[in-house]
């Protein structure tokens, strides 16, 4: 098991605070939960949000000395945090913690030093803001999140949820993530940048042709699937299909379908001992070689690597 500490800078954003929660406690690994969440503040007690109601929070910031990863929400103290949670970041941070932050939160980094020469983001609106106060972040205000070893940040409040699922990604695997998604019924990987999802808003779903046409696929990914097929599921034009397959995802039709045969391919790559060969076979990459060459494009690794960074079952031999 691992222990997160999320730690409340007050005032804080009720969704972002209990966000960490709510994902990791889905989280099984062989029966048992995969971690155990403390809340935590510079003072106990009653603590301010921007939510319209205050919070009790219990714990103080003892629990950073325990924690295998600490993650900050949103904070409306973007400037002047209280010089306790600042240092106590500071000595979490020297003895490896794994730290991480959501929207504004990387601003509460920031105050620590901790995202000094070090590339980071936060919400789109904030990003000019967090430049300006501290020239030496290198921002990127059109990613979800940035993974910079050790340090983590998350762009706006619902980035924070690929952001938890990225992290239960990297501590149990794809097939626990994909698992923790399911159970909070959003989708594990979400493709695209942060201004992505800013000027396109995506219309509601449900019901939708297309959505239907989606989980039609998903059932089918070990057997070709053509832009006629899904258009044909849909019960729309190819034309029509394309245009509010991006509405709707924010992708081509081709880059979701890719997308999803990576997932496929990753779940069975950690979880069963099937050969490459049947991996590519089963996720619908047709061939070994088709699934290596997407794999080092999009992931950095070939199956073999994969698998050997993050398997869940023992690898076959053949």
């Amino acid at each position: 098991m691992r222990d997160v500490a999320v730690l409340a800078v007050p005032p804080v954003k009720p969704f972002d605070l209990s966000m960490p929660s709510t994902l990791f406690e889905d989280v099984q690994v062989e029966g048992r939960p995969g971690y155990r969440v403390t809340v935590c503040t510079a003072e106990p007690g009653v603590i301010a949000s921007s939510g319209g109601f205050d919070l009790v929070i219990a714990d103080g910031l003892e629990a950073l000395e325990t924690a295998d990863t600490v993650i900050v929400p949103s904070s409306g103290r973007r400037h002047d945090a209280d010089a306790a949670t600042l240092e106590a970041l500071r000595q979490a941070a020297a003895a490896g913690r794994r730290i991480a932050s959501i929207c504004s939160g990387a601003f509460i980094l920031a105050q620590a030093g901790l995202l000094d020469g070090r590339p980071a983001t936060t919400h789109w609106a904030l990003a000019e803001e967090l430049r300006e106060a501290h020239p030496s972040v290198s921002v990127d205000p059109n990613v979800l999140f940035v993974d910079d070893g050790a340090i983590l940040t998350g762009a706006g409040s619902a980035a924070g949820i690929d952001l938890c699922l990225h992290l239960v990604r990297c501590d149990y695997g794809a097939a626990a993530a994909n698992a923790a998604a399911r159970a909070a019924v959003v989708t594990p990987v979400r493709q695209g940048g942060q201004a992505q999802f800013v000027e396109t808003p995506l219309p509601p779903v449900t019901g939708s042709s297309l959505a239907e046409a989606r989980v039609w696929a998903l059932g089918r990914l070990d057997r070709a699937i053509s832009l006629d097929d899904l258009a044909r599921e849909a019960n729309v034009s190819v034309r029509t299909l394309a245009r509010r397959f991006i509405a709707e995802t924010g992708t081509t039709p081709f880059q979701w379908l890719l997308q999803q045969r990576l997932h496929r391919a990753r779940e069975l790559l950690e979880a069963t001992d099937l050969s490459v060969d049947q991996v590519a076979r089963r996720s619908g990459f047709g061939t070994a070689e088709s699934l290596r060459q997407h794999m080092a494009r999009h992931l950095g690794l070939t199956p073999s690597a994969y698998r050997a960074a993050f398997t869940r079952a023992p690898a076959s031999t053949r």
